[in-house]
């Protein structure tokens, strides 16, 4: 149903991404002959902590070609004989992990620039091709699993477990937290900040936590890949700017199963923040599959003048902004303005919910659906 686009590397790397992106489905169709270790194996995982020294005796005898190390950062010390194997025998290995956490810590090998480092983010529209649908996509997002559900149902079970497993397998197997039932809370007060400047003490209120645990929080959910936060761009700066960076969470489907809903919440709002989080999905798949290196942020102002995603790097600056509505109005092309009289090489982009493309102002207004199907080509540059 779907094809990822990205190509196997010709070298050792590292592939990190979230649980659930497909990251051990793509080795298997890209390396199937390969000797295969999956540290989420209790026996496997077991002998191999005992001793890191056994994956060469797992091998078969006079193997030459590509090893697979699943989850390798449940055990960062294979990592000195994944290095000893590359030197010795000329191996190439697949290494992958689902936390950056355990290989952040100092005195773990990274093997010196001898692996590239991958990441797998949930399905991109290029990848799904005609099957890809705007609607669905805000809805339940685009991890594998639930896409490839026939019904919506399905797919939102699929993500409530997903969210429970991580909270269950992750946070506590890992002992990231002792106050489970507080991380819960804090995991729905996050949402609240999805595609927003966040505001770290707002969130701690709303926990009834301090402030420096709700930070530590949020560095857990970064370590497990499961968030995101975005610095202001500030370069050359003509106007005051918000300190705070952006929020989100890596996928819509897995804000929407976190996001509380009463008859207080807006549906509007939740929509519109998923909207949002669709094309900054997209923005960063296609930004790490094309190795277009852009530095990703968000623009606003004191004065309330704002841009959602800007992507800044050789290749150019680009500006966008995502507005629900099917009609564009004057002062929701304000922050897009502002940016281009600050920055006049920047493209300026609006995606919206009607059907028309046009120009207005030096913006490039496009119907959403065909801004992200565009979005490749926008991204290269010319």
């Amino acid at each position: 149903m779907y094809t990822r686009l990205q190509p196997i590397p010709d070298r050792s790397f590292f592939l990190f991404g979230p649980r659930g992106t497909g990251k051990s489905t793509w080795l298997h169709q890209q390396l199937p002959e390969s000797p295969w270790f999956d540290l989420l194996d209790s026996e496997v995982y077991l002998d191999l902590l005992a001793n890191p020294a056994r994956l060469e005796r797992r091998l078969p005898s006079g193997h030459a070609g590509w090893v697979v190390i699943d989850e390798v950062q449940r055990v960062p010390e294979l990592l000195n004989e994944v290095h000893r194997l590359i030197e010795s025998r000329g191996l190439r290995f697949a290494l992958t992990g689902s936390s950056a956490r355990k290989l952040r810590r100092g005195g773990v090998n990274l093997l010196a620039g001898r692996a590239l480092t991958l990441r797998m983010h949930p399905l991109l529209a290029g990848e799904l091709g005609e099957a890809w649908q705007a609607s669905r996509a805000v809805s339940i997002g685009a991890l594998p699993f639930a896409v490839t559900r026939e019904r919506d149902e399905d797919a939102r079970v699929y993500l409530r477990d997903y969210v429970q497993t991580y909270l269950r397998e992750e946070v506590q197997a890992e002992g990231l937290t002792r106050n489970l039932p507080g991380f819960a809370r804090f995991l729905e007060a996050a949402s609240f900040s999805q595609a927003a400047p966040l505001n770290v003490t707002s969130v701690a209120r709303e926990c009834a936590v301090e402030r420096k645990v709700v930070e530590d929080w949020f560095g857990v959910l970064e370590d497990l890949l499961l968030a995101v936060r975005l610095p202001v761009f500030s370069r050359r700066a003509g106007r005051e700017l918000t300190p705070h960076a952006k929020f989100f969470y890596f996928d819509a489907g897995v804000y929407r199963a976190l996001r509380p809903r009463g008859p207080l919440d807006s549906e509007a709002d939740i929509d519109g923040a998923a909207l949002e989080t669709v094309l900054f999905q997209e923005i960063r798949g296609y930004n790490d599959v094309m190795a277009l290196g852009y530095d990703l942020s968000h623009w606003r102002t004191r004065n309330g003048e704002e841009v959602d995603l800007v992507a800044y790097g050789a290749r150019g600056l680009q500006a966008f902004g995502v507005k629900r509505s099917s009609r564009v109005r004057s002062e929701d092309l304000r922050g897009l303005r502002a940016f281009g009289e600050d920055y006049p090489p920047a493209q300026r982009w609006l995606l919206y919910g009607g059907d028309r493309a046009y120009l207005e102002d030096g913006i490039s207004i496009l119907p959403f659906a065909e801004g992200i199907r565009r979005l490749p080509g926008i991204l290269a540059g010319p």
